[in-house]
C-alpha cells in the first residue's frame, strides 16, 4: 500500500481495511528507517492513523497543517511524497527531521521550538479571513507537551474570541493524561456542541428565559451549567470552553473513521474549535511501549527489533554534569534542579532520583524556569537551570531582567552548545555566547574537557551575587587535556617555540586548537594555545599576555558576530593595543542540519584549516613588519 502513496490525494479512495493495512505498513517503515538514522521514533508511531485523518479531510497544500512539535511530521512527510528520502533522514543532503519548507509545498514551519504553532495558526487564519479566502482551512496539531508552554495558552486566548475563521486545533494527547470517552453519548454529545442548531437554540433558550423576570436568568444559569456539568462526565472540555473554545472529544485517536468525522464536523462548524485526539506514544513497536520514561521520544542508531543501541557510545558531556550535579547536591542541600520537559536529555534524571524534592520540571515553559529560578535564588537556594543552549534563547528577557538584574545566583548549564548538527538550524546551539556577552554581571564558563565541567561547575555554583553560565557540546566529551600551567586563571595548553601567535581556545576548541598549533609548529610558526575557562567576564592579565605576541587568533563555535573573539577585540581597543585578531568561529546565518563535523569542516573549522590560515596570518604579518621597517631605514637614508 505505502509504495502507491505519493500525495494525500491517493489516500481518497482506500478502503477501511486499506487503510489499517496502510497504518501498520508506515509504522513497520518508520521503525525500519529511524531504527538506521535516529530521530523522533516514538511521537511518529502515535499519530498514524491521526495523520491519515487529517489528510484525507483537509486538502494540503491548499490547506495548511501545521505541528507543534515539528517532530511529530515525519508520517506528514511520508503521506505527501516523501518516503523515498527517508534512507537520508537528517542526513546532509537528505530530508529534515523537522518540516522544511524547501521540501515540500505541504511544510510550513521549519522553526522546531515549541508552543508556536497556535500562534503561526492564529496568523495564517486570521490572515485567509481578511483575505476573504474562506476556502482555506489551517489545522493545528498540538502535543507532545507544547500545550504546558506558556505561548500556546496566550495564542488560545487571542483565537478562542474568533468568529468565521477556519481553524481547527487538534490536540494529540499521548501523556494518558486522560482515558478516552468512547461510545454512543460521547459521540452524540460531541455532535450535538458542534451543531449549529444547538447554537441557536441556546441563544434563544437564553433571549426568552433573560426575558422573563425574576426567575429567567437563574433557570437558564441552571440549565446551561447542568448542561456542561453533565458534558464533564464524559470529557475533560471544561478547561477549553471556559476559554470560549469550542471543544469536541476526546475522541480515540487511532480510530481513522472516528477521527474523520470528528474532523469533518470540525470543518463545517466555521469557528476556531479545538478536537481532542487521544493517542499512544510509540504504539506498534513493543520496546517503544516498554520504555516508560520516554516511549522512544528520540533515538539513536538501534537494532529495529530491541530497539537496543547498536554502537557504544564514549562518555558523554551530558554523563558528566550529570554524575558531578548529582555530587554537588550531595554536599549543598541548597542546590535545586530545573529544566523544562528535558530531565533524561539534560542528564538530571539522576539528580531527580536521588534528590526529588529538590527538582523541578517547568514543562516546555523556559522563561517560567528562570524567573522561578530567581525567586527561588531570593530565598537563598541556588537553582541550577540545565536546558539545551538553543532553547535558552526563548528566556533571554527573563534571564536579563529577572535574574541578572536582580543579582540572582542562578547558574544555567547549556547542553548542546554550539554546532549541534542533525537537528538543523533552530537546534543548533550558536547563539549562546553571544546572548549572555550583553548581560551585565553574568559569568561564562567554557569547559574544554569533563575535568574541566566538574571543576567549573563547582566554581559556578559557588557565585551567588551573580548568573553563571556553564556551556558544553553534544556527544562525547574529549579526553582531558591537562595544562603546562594556569597563570592568573588562563590555563596554558600548548606552548609556542617563538611568540608569533597566541590562539584563544574557547571550550571544546581546544583539542582542534592544540592540534593546529602542532601543525603551524611544522611550518616554523610558533603558536601558544591558552584556555580562559571563564570567557566573561574576561581576565585582566589577558591583555599583558597578548601584548607579547605579534598576532592574536580567536577559536570558537558561537557565531563570530558579538561572540568572544568580538569582546576580545573590544577589551583591546580600549586598553589601546592594537595586535591583529583574527577570529575563526560561525558565520551569522542559518545551518541546515548535517554531521557535526561536515559542518564544522564546511566552516573551516578543523586543526588543518586553521594550521593554514594561521601560518598564511603569521607570513603576512611579518612581511608586512619586514616592509615597514625597509620603509623606515629608506627615509633614514633619504635624510
Amino acid at each position: 500500500m505505502l509504495s502507491q502513496i505519493k500525495s494525500p490525494a491517493d489516500l481518497a479512495t482506500l478502503s477501511v481495511s486499506e487503510l489499517t493495512e496502510l497504518s501498520q505498513e508506515i509504522r513497520t517503515f518508520l521503525i525500519e528507517k529511524v531504527s538506521k538514522s535516529g530521530g523522533h521514533l516514538g511521537p511518529n508511531l502515535g499519530v498514524v492513523e491521526l495523520t491519515i485523518a487529517i489528510h484525507r479531510t483537509f486538502d494540503s497544500p491548499k490547506d495548511i497543517v501545521l505541528f507543534d512539535t515539528g517532530h511529530q511530521s515525519y508520517v506528514h512527510k511520508i503521506l505527501t511524497g516523501r518516503a523515498d528520502s527517508f534512507d537520508q533522514l537528517r542526513q546532509r543532503g537528505g530530508i529534515s527531521g523537522y518540516p522544511n519548507r524547501s521540501e515540500s509545498p505541504d511544510d510550513v514551519i521549519e522553526n522546531s521550538h515549541a508552543s508556536t504553532a497556535l500562534s503561526w495558526g492564529d496568523g495564517i487564519s486570521r490572515g485567509f479571513q481578511l483575505q476573504g479566502r474562506d476556502d482555506r482551512y489551517v489545522v493545528v496539531v498540538v502535543g507532545d507537551g507544547a500545550l504546558t508552554g506558556g505561548m500556546s495558552w496566550e495564542a488560545l486566548n487571542n483565537i478562542a474570541p474568533a468568529e468565521k475563521r477556519n481553524l481547527i486545533i487538534v490536540v494529540n494527547d499521548n501523556e494518558r493524561s486522560y482515558s478516552p470517552t468512547i461510545g454512543g453519548v460521547a459521540t452524540y454529545l460531541s455532535t450535538l456542541r458542534v451543531t449549529s442548531g444547538y447554537e441557536k437554540f441556546l441563544d434563544w433558550g437564553k433571549e426568552v428565559l433573560q426575558k422573563t423576570p425574576v426567575v429567567g436568568g437563574p433557570i437558564f444559569d441552571t440549565l446551561h451549567g447542568v448542561k456542561k456539568g453533565i458534558k464533564d462526565i464524559v470529557a475533560p472540555q471544561g478547561m477549553f470552553e471556559d476559554l470560549g473554545l469550542k471543544y469536541m472529544g476526546p475522541i480515540d485517536g487511532h480510530d481513522i473513521a472516528a477521527m474523520e468525522r470528528a474532523l469533518a464536523q470540525a470543518k463545517a462548524y466555521g469557528a476556531p474549535i479545538l478536537v481532542h485526539a487521544i493517542t499512544e506514544k510509540g504504539r506498534g513497536h513493543k520496546p517503544a511501549v516498554a520504555d516508560e520514561a520516554e516511549k522512544f521520544h528520540a533515538v539513536g542508531v538501534v537494532d529495529p527489533e530491541t530497539g537496543e543501541p547498536l554502537a557504544k557510545s564514549g562518555t558523554t558531556w551530558t554523563k558528566v554534569f550529570s554524575e558531578e550535579i548529582v555530587e554537588v547536591g550531595a554536599k549543598r542541600s541548597d542546590v535545586v534542579a530545573i529544566t523544562a520537559a528535558m530531565l533524561g536529555p539534560t542528564g538530571l534524571d539522576e539528580f531527580q532520583r536521588r534528590f526529588p524534592e529538590r527538582t523541578i520540571d517547568v514543562g516546555i515553559a523556559e522563561q517560567h524556569a528562570v524567573t522561578s529560578a530567581a525567586g527561588m535564588a531570593f530565598t537563598g537556594l541556588h537553582p541550577v537551570v540545565a536546558v539545551y543552549s538553543t532553547f535558552l534563547n526563548r528566556a533571554f528577557d527573563q534571564m536579563l531582567l529577572d535574574v541578572a538584574l536582580h543579582k540572582a545566583g542562578v547558574t544555567f548549564v547549556l547542553d548542546r552548545s554550539g554546532i549541534t548538527g542533525d537537528d538543523g538550524p533552530s537546534h543548533h546551539g550558536i547563539w549562546d555566547l553571544a546572548l549572555t556577552g550583553i548581560v551585565p554581571t553574568m559569568h561564562v564558563a567554557a569547559p574544554r574537557d569533563g575535568a574541566r565541567l566538574r571543576e567549573l561547575l563547582n566554581e559556578a555554583i559557588e557565585i551567588n551575587d551573580a548568573p553563571s553560565m556553564i556551556r558544553f557540546p553534544k556527544g562525547a566529551v574529549t579526553s582531558d587535556i591537562p595544562a603546562f600551567e594556569r597563570r592568573d586563571g588562563i590555563d596554558v595548553l600548548y606552548r609556542g617555540e617563538s611568540a608569533d601567535v597566541l590562539m584563544i581556545s574557547v571550550g571544546a576548541m581546544a583539542s582542534v586548537a592544540v592540534e593546529a598549533a602542532s601543525q603551524a609548529y611544522r611550518e616554523g610558526v610558533g603558536v601558544t594555545v591558552i584556555d580562559l575557562r571563564w570567557v566573561k567576564p574576561l581576565p585582566a592579565s589577558l591583555i599583558t599576555m597578548v601584548e607579547r605576541y605579534s598576532t592574536l587568533v580567536v577559536v570558537e563555535d558561537g557565531i563570530r558576530h558579538a561572540g568572544i573573539g568580538s569582546s576580545i577585540s573590544e577589551l583591546l581597543r580600549d586598553a589601546g593595543i592594537d595586535t591583529p585578531l583574527h577570529s575563526i568561529g560561525v558565520p551569522l546565518e542559518f545551518i541546515e542540519h548535517s554531521k557535526r563535523s561536515e559542518i564544522l569542516n564546511d566552516l573551516g573549522i578543523t586543526a588543518q584549516n586553521i594550521a593554514r590560515s594561521v601560518v598564511e596570518w603569521s607570513s603576512t604579518f611579518k612581511e608586512e613588519m619586514q616592509l615597514q621597517q625597509d620603509e623606515n631605514a629608506s627615509r633614514k637614508q633619504t635624510r
